[in-house]
């Protein structure tokens, strides 16, 4: 089951994550999502672990617990279809065409 983490402080390892969750069973894999052009956190990130039963504990146990410092928030990773366009800053107006300067 894929699991999503919300909130991380910017200082979160990938191993810290992955240790907050293997208290609640086998992880398979935590992965803290970065700015491509910066390489810091965006403050959010996954976890995948095999045994759904497992998964469903962690999230209760852990969905608005600290880390680091923050209260996570801590939910069942939606599939990318599912997931609703644009986010809170939209996409903008793709229509829109710069003026040149002469």
């Amino acid at each position: 089951m894929n699991i999503y983490v919300g909130n991380l402080s910017y200082q979160t390892t990938e191993s810290g994550l992955r240790a907050a969750f293997e208290e609640h069973g086998e992880v398979s894999s935590a992965a803290i999502i970065k700015d491509a052009e910066t390489g810091r956190s965006k403050g959010f990130g996954f976890v995948e672990m095999s045994d759904s039963e497992q998964a469903k504990s962690a999230i209760s146990a852990l969905d608005g617990s600290d880390l680091d410092g923050r209260q996570i928030k801590v939910n069942e990773a939606r599939p990318r279809g599912d997931r609703p366009a644009g986010g809170p800053r939209g996409g903008g107006n793709r229509n829109f065409q710069r003026r040149e300067r002469w």
